[in-house]
């Protein structure tokens, strides 16, 4: 029996589950399609944020771990933790920590992300990185109790509560990283700034080169000085199904 197939046994796949590799490191992630699977936005997010040798990482509402995950593999961060509000999701990040032997990289704790300054102390933290939910509307939603509604809504936390607490949780100097949608840059760049999140770097992200950004990466340092890079934007596909080579590098195939 190899090495996969060991681990594999090692670690619990519950009923609607699947096990998708990663294409880094050889590391894989247990996911279950009816509650929720990570998109793109993790991905490059993961790409966006930068951890330095030594730093302590923390995710808020890490879902199933992808980031934590991404960014041991790509980053030279010391130590990352993710937070997860919902105990079927962290339980399935855990589960992937386990099969990828990262239990002396990883932790994953479930808490919910207004308390986090109460969970892990201010000043923890060197980086914070974030992929919140986006839609501030909660009509229309038949089951705001479901998995993807509040991965994909506001509904347990807001954009505040998810840049108040970062800063809270950052050391001085200490970098966060979000990706959001662009329609709510507005109000990302006051809240970081009311928060003393200084906006530092921006990269927008375009489905097309002809279309509009759909997606905006932002990197914001606490207590730093007013001036912001915005970088050429990030292009996801050249062609009808065809990444362009960024998002195939980023990706890591």
């Amino acid at each position: 029996m190899d090495l996969q197939s060991e681990a594999e046994e090692e670690v619990m796949i519950r009923p609607g589950e699947r096990i998708d590799d990663l294409q880094r490191n050889n590391y894989r992630i247990i996911q279950d399609p009816g509650r929720f699977c990570f998109g793109m936005d993790a991905v490059l997010l993961s790409g966006f944020a930068r951890a330095g040798k030594g730093d302590v990482v923390l995710d808020l509402g890490t879902g199933t771990g992808i980031i934590p995950i991404l960014m041991e593999a790509k980053t030279g961060a010391a130590h990352l933790t993710g937070l997860e509000i919902q105990q079927g999701s962290a339980d399935m990040a855990k589960r992937s920590v386990r099969l990828n032997h990262l239990e002396d990289k990883i932790d994953i704790v479930t808490g919910d992300i207004k308390e986090a300054v109460s969970l892990f102390g201010a000043a923890s933290f060197d980086v914070v990185t974030c992929n919140p939910p986006y839609m501030t509307e909660n009509h229309g939603l038949t089951n705001p109790e479901a998995p993807k509604a509040i991965a994909r809504h506001e509904l347990l936390c807001t954009l505040e509560d998810v840049i108040s607490q970062s800063a809270k949780l950052l050391r001085p100097g200490g970098n966060f990283y979000m990706v959001h949608r662009p329609f709510r840059l507005a109000d990302i760049i006051v809240l970081l700034r009311q928060y003393r999140l200084e906006p530092k770097r921006m990269k927008l992200v375009h489905p097309f080169a002809d279309k509009e950004p759909n997606m905006v990466l932002i990197e914001a340092n606490r207590g730093g000085r007013a001036r912001m890079t915005v970088e050429k934007p990030l292009i996801v596909y050249k062609s009808q199904g065809v990444y362009t080579d960024e998002i195939y590098d980023i990706y890591g195939y």
